[in-house]
């Protein structure tokens, strides 16, 4: 892929113009390549075009922030919010997939941690349900505006993560977009990653008080939030959720 074909890729996947698909890529590629070591970050330049190459190159070791920081850097680099460099970071390392060998891309895939699956190119048949999406989805189901249904989602989320293990929030956090991933990340490092029993009644009255609402209320929020989830991740994921929970939760994790 030359440089046209990849700047091409980039504008059509995130809906820009030429201009702001190269700052895109030059604040992608500059911010990934903080974040993998140096040999990797050569590998990948040896097989992109020689105008992009300089971008990724580095000869300092890697840093270990998480996605969060990593959009935060090209959102700055790039002079946009996060949401945005949030797109435009999923389209550069889509086209960096199609650039590169499906072995280097492989070994970059190898160096990032879970949450990065986030903003890597997926199956043709798997895709994210965006955040906006998400939270659409929890508003009408709960009867919420905008700010209501991201209050909603943030506190079950966050109880839900001290509910279950660390590492099936890891395994949520793939299938969900980096705009999910805080209340998740917030629940996991709150209890060590390790697992809080808690019954129903128990964990409404957390969703309750973090929300600052009734328990008849986080009840049907915690349903709707639920729900969408499970569409969102898929059945086979959610059930390995589910399986930690005792059956009482049936009520507010079951399809209408």
């Amino acid at each position: 892929m030359d440089h046209d074909r990849f700047l091409t890729a980039v504008e059509q996947a995130a809906g820009v113009d030429r201009e702001r698909a190269e700052l895109a890529t030059r604040a992608t590629l500059q911010t990934l390549a903080e974040r993998i070591a140096a040999g990797e970050a050569r590998d990948l330049a040896a097989q992109l075009p020689p105008e992009l190459a300089p971008w990724i190159g580095t000869m300092t070791a890697a840093e270990g922030f998480d996605v969060d920081e990593f959009l935060r850097r090209v959102a700055e680099r790039e002079g946009v919010d996060v949401a945005t460099a949030e797109r435009h970071a999923r389209a550069v390392l889509g086209a960096l997939g199609q650039a590169v060998s499906p072995r280097e891309f492989d070994d970059l895939v190898a160096e990032l941690p879970k949450d990065f699956a986030a903003l890597l190119p997926r199956g043709p048949y798997v895709e994210l349900v965006p955040a906006d999406e998400f939270l659409r989805r929890v508003a009408e189901r709960a009867g919420l505006d905008a700010e209501g249904a991201r209050r909603a989602t943030d506190a079950v989320l966050q109880t839900l993560a001290e509910r279950i293990a660390g590492g099936e929030v890891d395994d949520l956090i793939v299938h969900l977009p980096v705009a999910l991933h805080q209340p998740l990340k917030r629940g996991r490092e709150s209890t060590g990653g390790q697992a809080t029993r808690m019954s129903l009644e128990d964990f409404i009255g957390r969703v309750a008080e973090r929300e600052g609402v009734s328990v008849a209320q986080a009840r049907d929020h915690a349903r709707a939030v639920l729900v969408t989830l499970r569409e969102a991740v898929g059945d086979e994921e959610f059930l390995d959720v589910t399986v930690q929970l005792p059956r009482e939760y049936e009520t507010v994790t079951a399809l209408p």
